[in-house]
């Protein structure tokens, strides 16, 4: 695997220490049990995998490498780098610029850019739409472009699938800088529709089986279609792609629930002919961080506290996952910890901040569980579990009590 030249503040001792240790148990990877880090009266059980992944760190390093090589041109990000505000922040300290928002608001003109300047396609990819407007005016979007190769990957299988006849259903968050950007890929090959959920993926199957009208079809997708979509031609013959951070388990049961459709409506033995088998585009990093937060869920813990951007989806899920079990805390960094009880948690539910008086129980052995998402740094884990520790020893050092940790 390639070893990716991330600053060094982005890094952690604790964390890359449990890191380490389990690349020499199980240098495979196949062993997705948890970790346990017992740092004085408290035990952090650790995931398998966590945290930055291949697409990320691939692109905070060509990031840094584009203000490292042009310190005299103006450097833009299309929109956030990753859905982490630490690691955004730090870009823009080094006077990075947004030239949109995440849902793809303008903040600044394109017509402003010129030849001379350097924009930065993030990891999530972007429309076929941007990369020409920018192209049009003589930008550079390649040297840069920092689009995770999983989702390119996405878009390539969606390709395939257009040329032999498919129509793309797009597991996805419509809103999300990803999908929009797939969608756009996608439906210049293919009619193409995205589906949030299994609801709406039930709505879907009553319209490939003809139990809702037309009128009932559009109600539900009409702003998630490709144009020109066809009702109900465009739906004989399809393949399930998705949004790479959206629950991997989630997209299978809605591939395996459009199959059991198709076979209800042309025979086990057409089956070939309607759907095809897109199991190959799900993001390993997706599937290998939920399959080890579902080993998180095989243990006892007190809480759970989820380290990441609010507007992060991967993220977003894992907690989806631990709250079935544990008291699930969702945190952008130790700075929303306040105090023992004292807690700013981000609910996923109702999308807003909360402020919680629950947060570490009156008892002196302490289980607790910590993870972060695919776009937050270890250092950032770190400092939360530091903080976590002062709090539970306010009379002793915290740097006496690391200096203890046992693995």
């Amino acid at each position: 695997m390639k070893q990716f030249e991330v600053p060094s503040f982005y890094r952690s001792p604790i964390i890359g220490k449990v890191k380490a240790q389990r690349k020499l148990e199980d240098p495979r990877k196949k062993d997705f049990s948890p970790s346990e880090l017992t740092i004085g009266n408290i035990t952090f059980i650790i995931p398998r995998h966590f945290g930055f992944c291949y697409g990320v760190e691939n692109a905070i390093e060509k990031s840094y490498k584009a203000i490292s090589e042009n310190p005299t041109k103006r450097i833009f990000l299309l929109s956030q780098m990753i859905h982490n505000p630490d690691v955004n922040d730090d870009l823009q300290s080094y006077g990075l610029t947004f030239l949109q928002d995440t849902k793809g608001n303008q903040l600044i003109p394109f017509d402003s850019l010129t030849p001379d300047d350097i924009v930065i396609i993030p990891a999530f990819g972007t429309t076929l739409e941007i990369e020409q407007e920018l192209r049009n005016r003589g930008v550079n979007i390649d040297t840069y472009n920092t689009t995770c190769p999983f989702v390119e990957k996405v878009w390539n299988r969606s390709e395939k699938l257009g040329e032999l006849g498919h129509t793309l259903i797009i597991h996805g968050k419509y809103e999300h800088e990803e999908t929009r950007a797939t969608f756009s890929h996608s439906q210049k090959n293919a009619p193409s529709i995205v589906v949030r959920n299994m609801e709406e993926t039930k709505v879907l199957s009553d319209a490939i089986l003809g139990i809702v009208s037309e009128d009932q079809f559009w109600k539900y997708f009409e702003n998630k279609t490709s144009k020109n979509f066809k009702f109900p031609e465009d739906l004989l013959k399809i393949g399930v792609v998705n949004q790479t951070t959206m629950l991997a388990s989630e997209t299978q049961e809605i591939t395996d629930f459009l199959r059991e459709t198709m076979i209800l409506k042309y025979g086990e033995d057409q089956i070939r002919e309607h759907i095809a088998d897109t199991r190959d585009t799900l993001c390993y990093a997706t599937n290998d961080n939920q399959s080890a937060t579902y080993g998180l869920l095989e243990n006892e813990a007190d809480l759970a506290v989820v380290v990441g951007g609010y507007n992060s989806s991967n993220t977003s899920h894992l907690v989806e996952l631990l709250e079935r079990k544990f008291k699930t805390y969702y945190v952008k960094g130790a700075s929303e910890i306040n105090s023992r009880e004292n807690i700013n948690s981000f609910n996923i539910h109702h999308e807003k901040i909360e402020q919680l008086n629950t947060f570490l129980p009156h008892k002196d052995q302490l289980k607790i569980i910590v993870t972060s998402g695919a776009s937050c740094p270890d250092a950032l884990v770190d400092k939360v579990i530091q903080k976590i520790v002062e709090l539970h020893h306010p009379n002793e050092s915290v740097e006496n009590l690391l200096a203890t940790i046992n693995l």
